[in-house]
Order: structure tokens, then sequence, then C-alpha cells
């Protein structure tokens, strides 16, 4: 009988994975199952929910064959040996920890419908990014609710990266998995590592205890996130003395200790993982004692703000100090190139700073839908008549002072700069978020460009 996995979870995480999973592995049966139908609808529509490149035609050789989606989750948890948790894990707004902390609800939820519904043996996986011990609360529900059913709960955290989702996961750096270390628990991990063995070879599958592991995702994101605010540093003080940034990492990214990797200055980070993570690793330490810990890890955060309201204030003092009523072109609102995943996107913040200047936005994202980008910049329900979205770069550019490049979406590389500085205002400001761009043609073509740390 064909080994059958459920998901739990149909976002950017689950989606992906299973699908991945599915293509590899054809003699898994592999179901997403999420309550919300509308995704649902669209995992099995010809438009995905979400933009990774490649995913559209993993999903097309593998869904209704050995990929299937469906809003059944309770037929989904029975029918299933393993089943993966991939349930969002946002910072709590409430209460103890409001800020920092990882709100379970969601996790706790499913843990809960899981020992509803088993109806024998089941191995739980969390893929959801978690706090260290999570997998003792999932645990101990599963335990005083299993009515004699035996459970085995792994950790196994994802490691993609959005915008290279499918590359991530057909050729990983590493597949982690965490387990007890009983009888139990080593079966568990082998059943496991024996589907992602079906294309990851054994040597990129790392096994730990289950601490290890739920402690290792934190710790990975913390450490990338603290590369870029640490960049974003020394940008502030190449531009003051003169320096040039994109040098000063290019020498220190030759030496062998430190690698090239992450040390691109830009606006700042976002996306789901890296604040959220820094922060939970922060209130963990705090949990456990460790005061100056927390606080090393919480300024990192606080680099990345500080980043963003910098790219926003240098625009304003550029243009002469005021912005009121001049029209600003925000190119980008994705939080990275190849994606249309907006949480935590800096462009967020370079909107909401524009236009408490009172100046009037104009955001094009290839990708973003505008009602998208207009709930996340003014919230759901509101109204602001300074914001507005166009279908194209130009459109957002014509008769605009000043752009803002927040996304390093590579069709922004190819622009007509010469016949887009030619419908702007003048003198005609650029300010480049992500150095992606030519500084000196730009300039040569009238622009004021600036960059970060140049």
């Amino acid at each position: 009988m064909a080994l059958k996995i459920c998901c739990i979870g149909a976002g950017y995480v689950g989606g992906p994975t299973m699908a991945m999973i599915a293509l590899k592995a054809p003699g898994i049966q592999v179901t997403v199952v999420d309550l919300n139908a509308t995704r649902i609808a669209a995992w099995n529509s010809d438009t995905l929910p979400i933009y990774e490149p490649g995913l559209d035609e993993v999903v097309r050789q593998v869904r209704g064959r050995n990929l299937h989606f469906s809003t059944a989750v309770a037929a989904g948890i029975r029918e299933a040996e393993i089943i993966f948790v991939s349930v969002n894990t946002p910072t709590k707004t409430y209460g103890v920890g409001a800020g920092r902390a990882a709100d379970l609800r969601y996790i706790e939820s499913v843990a809960r419908s899981i020992a509803e519904h088993a109806n024998g043996p089941k191995i739980i996986v969390e893929k959801s990014t978690i706090p260290v011990k999570t997998a003792e609360t999932i645990r101990d529900i599963l335990t005083a609710n299993s009515r004699g059913h035996a459970f085995e709960v792994l950790s196994n955290p994802e490691f993609l990266a959005e915008g290279t989702a499918v590359a991530d996961l057909t050729a990983p750096d590493r597949v982690l998995i965490g387990g007890e270390r009983t009888p139990g628990g080593e079966e568990a991990i082998k059943t496991l590592v024996d589907v992602y063995a079906h294309w990851v070879p054994r040597e990129r599958i790392i096994t730990t205890n289950l601490w290890s592991s739920e402690m290792a995702k934190l710790v990975a994101n913390a450490f990338l996130a603290q590369r870029i605010s640490s960049i974003n540093s020394i940008a502030a003080l190449c531009e003051a003395t003169g320096a040039d940034v994109d040098e000063v990492a290019h020498a220190i990214g030759r030496d062998s200790r430190i690698g090239p990797k992450f040390l691109k200055a830009s606006v700042g980070f976002g996306g789901s993982c890296f604040q959220k993570d820094i922060l939970n690793l922060s209130y963990l330490c705090e949990h456990f004692g460790l005061p100056e810990v927390a606080a090393y890890w919480e300024s990192v955060v606080r680099m990345n703000d500080w980043q963003k309201h910098r790219f926003s204030q240098r625009i304003v003092s550029s243009l002469y100090n005021t912005v009121a009523e001049k029209r600003i072109a925000v190119f980008g609102f994705a939080f990275k190139k190849d994606t249309n995943d907006t949480r935590e996107s800096p462009a967020i913040a370079v909107c909401r700073a524009l236009l408490a200047e009172q100046a009037r936005v104009v955001v094009y994202d290839p990708k973003v839908p505008a009602p998208e980008i207009l709930e996340e910049v003014v919230g759901k329900g509101n109204h602001e008549p300074r914001l507005s979205v166009a279908q194209s770069a130009y459109e957002a550019a014509a008769g605009a002072h000043a752009i803002a490049v927040v996304t390093e979406w590579d069709e922004f590389k190819t622009l007509d700069f010469a016949r887009i500085q030619a419908e702007m205002k003048h003198p005609s400001f650029l300010f480049d978020g992500r150095n992606i761009l030519d500084l000196p043609r730009l300039r040569a073509l009238g622009f004021r460009a600036h960059g970060i740390g140049k």
C-alpha cells in the first residue's frame, strides 16, 4: 500500500514542499488540506495562490495524480500515516510576549484536530517555524486526547527561500529532521528520511534531537538577518566617508572565513521569517534568563527598522526637505523579487513614511495585486487618496519627482530610463534601495541618483 502524506496548511511552505515530494516520490500519495476554501480552489486552478518560478510546472505534472488539494481536513488526517503541520505562527499581538513571542493558537488547534480525527498511529511533522519546545506542547495535547493511538512528533524545519523555492527544494543544501532518541522516535525519523531520500543524497539529510532541530531554524534565520543588518550599518558609514559599500562587501566577502552571501546592502530585509524568528529567539533568551543575549538579537531588528527609516528620510531630505504633494514612484512591493509575498516588506514602511510626509505615492509591482498593496499600506477597508497603484513602471514614473526602487525585480534593470527621465519632473531623483542599477549611467541621463552605501 502506498504511503500517504497529509499536509495541514496550503501556504508558502506547505504547497511547494508537498508538490516537490509528489514529483520526486511518485509512489507516495500527497494531500494538502486547508480550511480556506478560496486558497484550495486556487491551488486547483490555473492561477496558483502564490508565485514561485517553476512552481506552476511542478504542480501541473502531479496534481490529480499523486498530489491533491482539499478542504477535507478530517479525512486527510484519518487517511495519512505522516501528517505535516504547516500553519501560520505569527508574532503575538496581545498579552504576554506581545510583539516578540510566537502565537501558537493555530498549532494547538491542529494538534487537537489530529487527536480528534486520528484513527491509528501517526507521525506528526512540524514544518511551521516554531519556538523551541513546541513539540512538547503538541505531544502533550496528542497524548491527553489520543484514545490509545500512538504518535511520534518530528521537527523538519524548512530552509527554502521565497523566489527560489523550487530550486531549493530540488537540490537542498540540507534536510534537517529532529526526533526523540527512543525506538519509536528513531523509527519515525527513518520513515521521513526515506521520503526525502527519493531525491536528496543521504549525506545531506541531517538527523538531530527534537530541540536541536527546532533551534536550528531560528538560529539560521537570525544569522542571515544579522549579516544583512551588519552590512547595512556599514552602508551608512560608507555614505558618510565616501566609501562604496558594494566594494567593501566584495573585499570582505573574498575572505573564506566570511564568504560573500547575504552581504548585499539594501533598504532592509523583509519576509515572513527573519524578523519573526529573531524576535522569537530574543523572547526565548529572555525567558531563560539571558537578557543580554536577547538584547543582542533585538538589535538586529532595530538596525533593520532604522535602515528603512533612513532610506525614507533620505528621499525627503534630497527633495529639499519636503515631499508634500510630490509624486513618488515606488518600484516593487514584494519583499524580494520572484515572489508575490508582501509580509514585512520594506516597501510597506517606505510607503507609509512618504504618505506621512503627504507625498502622492504610486506603486508598481509585477506580481502583487493592487488590492493587496492598498490593504497592506493603509489597512483593510481604509482609503488613502494619495496612494495609488500603476500597471507599469512607466505609468508610475510619469510626472514623478522621484523613483524609489524597493524590490530587486529583474525587469527594473532593463527599463528605458532615458524615456522615464524625459517624462518625470525635473530635477528627477532616483533612489536605488537594492543597488541593482548603474548609477553613473543614470546620472549621465540626468537623474540625481542615490544608492545604498554609495
